[in-house]
């Protein structure tokens, strides 16, 4: 297999600066020091605070005492230094403040400055700018006013100078415009329809225009749109349009995107990037950051270039920081607006399934790196599974998780829960398969990888206890009840109740057989060997697990109500449960018939959700050494995941580049699946087709434990992912 070189690559996230609800911003500049000044109806506003995940505000900006008084109505950059224009004058703080001239267009709010070619070092002297109200324009130079004019029958909405031309190009709604200084001549270039905004494509030879529908671009030499109007856009509706180190930028009244080199588009939408949906502005931040101003505030996006093995150690931080409660892998929850500082840690119906997942991460990354820190992250997450069990009162039966008595209201599901023999904790009943089959990957990871014998002989201990009690009970999960519980049966009279193509019949086949070769891998219990045999000659289990993914379907309507229930269309988190069944069903087959046999069951899988890009699926499918596994797909889905874990709102089917499918078994509804970091927030037993959260206002924040650290250590382990390079 390929190992893919551990380079760094540009991680985007976001900062968010929120204004008051009062504010209403309309423009944007930053200077050669990074500093940002925004006006406001009610004077200039700049950053305050400001960091991933922890959000600054836009304030009253009170820097200069002396300014404070002035009526501001447009702001702009020229030479890397702020330009303000007031309703009397154009005026600057750089160049020791001498730059001051009056102009007559008290309602100006549009100006755009150049630097002209005098042979002197002193800017203000060297200074022109074009400013309008939108029906009036007026030319300027440190001598004052140079000529004043009108675009007939149109409004001016954007200035921008031109250096390739050496002079102003004005967008109108109905046309594009172009004022030549020297001769002081206004003349038009093309006209349009509900032009929006513009900016200069990478050599400025040609203008990209935003309209109330799309954009298109226009040869400024021969006025001439150059190919049709692009419409296949996040959003047709543009508000601003910036080119921003070669990488054309657009705003929209539903955030903001850019244009990728393959043509396609990165889109910014909701409070994971944006602290307000309509985009004002656009412009060039300190270094790689582009600054977004929206209704609500400002946000500014910064590249920064990581390696995977950086992101790996920003998430590891994260879930030590956060997302340990009991050495449960937990998330976030009950915050307000995002903010990290008001969460509490929540229990789970899956707390055992969710910690096995980053209990195997962590035992991966130890077989790696031998870190004591990833050795104590095992241990106290794997205390926390074992006592799982012991604090039931049913012999080998472990608890989906528990929690200090006294606030069973509190918790989730309380009807589930149940008081232990301890006065001081509850416990939580009706464990899962998905629990089962957790426990298992995790303990047979650690078992295998981690060379200490404490947490071998534990982890053996535990496959053993959960094996026993589903052998002794005739392969059910037996409740404090004495009943089975809803999910934990691989009994065959239930199994094979199943039609053929209901996905039950085939997940709990392959799933038993996994657990119990597992079982026997470490433990040498024939019961274990003999149990996996019977079921897969006596009962057809090995026929079960082999039938190929294309035939799993809706039931018939002659099937029991149970099973259309089932199979109403695909379930994800049954693929998590495959994938993780997967270790033990293939690492530890019995024999090389079988492992060659369960090799092929495992590729016909991973076929089947290709199309899905789910980075674990696609590195868990590389333990049966195919060299085609999808290794740059998992890569871009470890690249691609955001930082910013909080259950944001997601808006997606709203798109026009997007190519909607009809509704189908697989729940898939676009053509191709969108990154991570434009879908909603997910663990690995969601649908990544998935395109909307309406619900999301940042009251939680998931953990990357099982999310993302789970396929970036497994890829390292299986050397498909290298160590940082130069490391």
């Amino acid at each position: 297999m390929s190992v893919h070189k551990d380079n760094s690559f540009l991680q985007d996230y976001s900062i968010k600066y929120y204004a008051d609800a009062s504010a209403n911003p309309t423009h944007i500049a930053t200077d050669r020091n990074g500093r940002v000044q925004v006006v406001d109806q009610d004077g200039l506003l700049h950053t305050q605070g400001g960091q991933i995940l922890i959000p600054g505000a836009l304030v009253q900006d009170h820097t200069y005492r002396f300014m404070t008084d002035k009526k501001y109505k447009g702001l702009t950059a020229l030479d890397n230094q702020l330009v303000y224009l007031t309703t009397q004058a154009i005026i600057s703080n750089a160049w020791a403040g001498e730059l001051f001239i009056e102009h007559s267009l008290p309602n100006a709010t549009i100006i755009a400055g150049q630097l002209q070619d005098k042979q002197t070092n002193i800017v203000p002297e060297r200074t022109a700018f074009l400013i309008s109200d939108g029906n009036n324009l007026e030319y300027l130079t440190h001598e004052g006013s140079q000529w004043k004019g009108q675009i007939n029958n149109d409004i001016a909405k954007v200035i921008r100078y031109s250096a390739a031309r050496n002079n102003f190009i004005i967008l109108g709604e109905k046309g594009l415009y172009e004022y030549n200084a020297s001769q002081k001549q206004l003349s038009k270039i093309t006209e349009g329809i509900d032009f929006t905004h513009f900016d200069f494509d990478q050599n400025g030879k040609s203008a990209i225009v935003g309209t109330l529908n799309g954009y298109t671009v226009i040869d400024l030499e021969t006025g001439k749109q150059m190919g049709e109007i692009e419409r296949k856009l996040p959003v047709t509706h543009i508000t601003t349009v910036a080119n921003i180190n070669g990488t054309i930028w657009m705003g929209t009244p539903e955030g903001a995107f850019s244009k990728r080199p393959d043509n396609r588009f990165n889109y910014y939408y909701g409070e994971r990037w944006l602290p307000g949906n309509h985009v004002i502005d656009i412009i060039k931040g300190n270094g790689d950051q582009v600054l977004v101003l929206t209704n609500r505030g400002l946000g500014k996006i910064v590249f920064e270039a990581m390696t995977l093995h950086d992101k790996a150690m920003y998430f590891e931080k994260q879930v030590r920081d956060r997302h340990i409660r009991n050495g449960f892998n937990s998330g976030l929850r009950g915050m307000q607006n995002g903010n990290i500082a008001t969460g509490y840690l929540a229990d789970s119906d899956n707390d055992g399934l969710w910690t096995a997942m980053y209990l195997g991460g962590q035992a991966f990354r130890y077989a790696v790196t031998k870190e004591s820190e990833a050795l104590q992250n095992c241990r106290e997450s794997l205390d926390a599974m074992e006592r799982l069990f012991s604090i039931t009162p049913v012999p080998g039966f472990p608890a989906r998780s528990y929690e200090r008595s006294g606030h069973i209201n509190e918790l989730s599901d309380p009807e589930r829960w149940q008081h232990s023999a301890h006065k001081d904790w509850d416990w939580k009943a009706t464990t899962s398969s998905d629990e089962a089959i957790g426990h298992i990957f995790a303990f047979g990871v650690l078992a295998e990888l981690v060379d200490d014998a404490e947490i071998r002989n534990k982890s053996i201990m535990l496959i053993d206890t959960l094996m026993s009690h589903i052998i002794t009970n005739d392969l059910y999960l037996i409740d404090y009840d004495g009943k089975p519980t809803l999910w934990g049966k691989w009994n065959p009279e239930y199994v094979n109740a199943f039609p053929i193509n209901v996905g039950d019949r085939k997940l709990n086949s392959s799933n038993i057989i996994g657990m119990l070769q597992t079982a026997y891998h470490f433990t040498k219990k024939e019961k274990y060997k003999e149990k996996a045999i019977e079921l897969m000659e006596k009962h057809g289990y090995l026929e079960n697990l082999m039938r190929p993914m294309e035939i799993i379907g809706r039931a018939d309507e002659n099937a029991d109500d149970y099973s259309k229930m089932l199979s109403d269309g695909w379930n994800h988190s049954d693929d998590e449960m495959y994938f993780l069944g997967y270790w033990g069903l293939y690492r530890y087959a019995l024999n090389d018939t079988l492992k060659a046999q369960f090799k092929e069951s495992i590729l016909d899988h991973w076929e089947a959700e290709r199309p899905e890009k789910e980075g674990l699926w696609n590195i868990f499918t590389a333990i049966t050494g195919v060299t085609d596994f999808d290794q740059e797909q998992a890569v871009w889905y470890l690249q691609e995941y955001p930082l910013d874990l909080i259950d944001w709102s997601v808006a997606n089917s709203h798109r026009k580049d997007i190519d909607l499918l009809e509704p189908n078994f697989r729940k898939q509804t676009t053509k191709e699946v969108l990154p991570p970091d434009e879908r909603p927030i997910a663990r690995h037993n969601a649908n990544t087709f998935t395109l909307d959260r309406k619900y999301g206002k940042g009251t939680s924040e998931n953990s990357a434990g099982d999310i993302w650290l789970l396929p970036y250590w497994m890829g390292r382990y299986l050397n498909i992912i290298s160590e940082p390079a130069g490391k």
